[in-house]
């Protein structure tokens, strides 16, 4: 996404077709392909797959729609979407939320992730999007992404406690979960545990140590909730964590005043450039995490979900949707 963001369309779609070619017939992909303890870069190293994973394969094709308007890409990537949405909704429960993942054995995970399941939720709003760009409607698709929509602002019992994650703090925002009031909630609910004034968020709240990539993503979300001077002063305030080769370091442990870990990594460049292009407006995907797309169910109750509702947005308190807290 960031190199399509950056005009680096040929670099982009090579990354795509090896999505393409390397998804399994199930719609998933393994975990890790290639890395330590493997003979080949293309060698699988742990056969489980992860929902999310999956699911995002949606955001990435839609996004790269938004940039290039290119529908012949967009319908060349439509097999791998639906395949990949049919096997995370697989994992849906009856409440709603979706299991972290499928281990190596095929059996779904005993829990689902705040952050993960959001994460899904853009998916599965993206690849609805898709559905009705390639005129295949997918009906079963929004009736679940309104029910995991649902479940992430109405009921965190849903979810395994990883509160001590800035990605389960902003995550629901980011995804589109929560907007208007609730979403200022949550930011604000957090923000004192997370965010070190001057230098950006903490990755967890128990270290002294703030990282590029959760920082822009906080300032994605807060772009996306209509707090733009917000995110523009957390977007600066992580330059100075630039190498002079254009890279960034993945974190700065505050404490000890060094780099930690002693490391710049791809996706943190990436989420550098994806909020640089949502606070400037430079591609045509700028605009994704603030207008991701939402089902268009007539008439749907705004409790469960129904995005295209005035004020769609329930409440955190469980009872006051009227659906008592279960354990699936």
């Amino acid at each position: 996404m960031a190199l399509s963001a950056c005009g680096l369309t040929g670099p982009a779609r090579r990354a795509y077709r090896w999505l393409h070619d390397t998804q399994r017939p199930d719609g998933s992909w393994p975990r890790t392909i290639g890395g330590p303890g493997t003979g080949h870069p293309d060698e699988v190293a742990d056969q489980a797959a992860e929902s999310h994973h999956a699911a995002y394969v949606a955001v990435g094709v839609w996004h790269e729609f938004l940039v290039t308007a290119d529908r012949g890409f967009a319908a060349s990537m439509w097999p791998v979407v639906r395949r990949a949405t049919d096997w995370v909704l697989g994992l849906q429960t009856p409440r709603g939320e979706i299991a972290w993942e499928r281990d190596a054995a095929g059996r779904p995970g005993e829990f689902a992730l705040l952050s993960g399941c959001s994460s899904i939720l853009q998916g599965l709003r993206c690849a609805i999007a898709l559905a009705e760009l390639a005129d295949e409607p997918q009906p079963d698709w929004e009736l679940a992404t309104v029910q995991l929509g649902h479940v992430l602002a109405c009921h965190p019992e849903a979810f395994e406690e990883k509160n001590r994650f800035a990605m389960d703090w902003y995550y629901p925002v980011l995804a589109g979960a929560l907007r208007g009031p609730a979403a200022e909630l949550r930011i604000n609910g957090g923000w004192e545990a997370f965010v070190v004034p001057g230098l950006g968020s903490r990755c967890v709240t128990d270290e002294p140590w703030v990282t590029v990539a959760e920082t822009c993503e906080l300032a994605l979300a807060l772009d996306a909730c209509g707090r733009v001077a917000e995110a523009r002063k957390l977007y600066d305030g992580v330059q100075p964590q630039r190498h002079d080769d254009g890279s960034y370091w993945t974190g700065w442990q505050y404490k000890n005043q060094e780099h930690f870990p002693d490391e710049r990594s791809s996706w943190t460049s990436a989420s550098v450039i994806l909020a640089a292009d949502a606070l400037t407006g430079f591609s045509g995907g700028a605009a994704i995490f603030r207008d991701a797309p939402a089902p268009r169910l007539s008439g749907a109750d705004p409790r469960l979900g129904g995005w295209s509702a005035p004020d769609p947005y329930p409440p955190a308190d469980p009872q006051a949707c009227g659906c008592a807290p279960v354990r699936v």
